[in-house]
């Protein structure tokens, strides 16, 4: 599955296209490298998400195409959510 696509499902960002924007900006890695939105993503990948003053760190669980609003929490797991003042 696309990065851009999988960050819209999961719910970790709300638009696909802001989705595009942010990994083009280089704010989003895979496994400890920038990666682009058409990066193909699989179980297990870690994805470092940089919100400016956040910092997210997620485990990929699952892969769907699709998601109820209950089922997108299930498709990742909070390695570590970092804020700086």
């Amino acid at each position: 599955m696309r990065l851009d696509k999988y960050l819209k499902v999961s719910r970790l960002i709300k638009r696909r296209t802001l989705a595009k924007e942010v990994c083009d900006q280089g704010r989003v890695k895979v496994n400890d490298r920038i990666a682009k939105a058409s990066n193909e993503l699989k179980v297990g990948d870690v994805l470092t998400l940089d919100f400016g003053q956040r910092v997210l760190r997620v485990r990929v669980e699952r892969l769907q195409n699709t998601a109820r609003k209950e089922e997108a929490e299930l498709l990742f797991t909070v390695l570590d959510d970092m804020r700086s003042l």
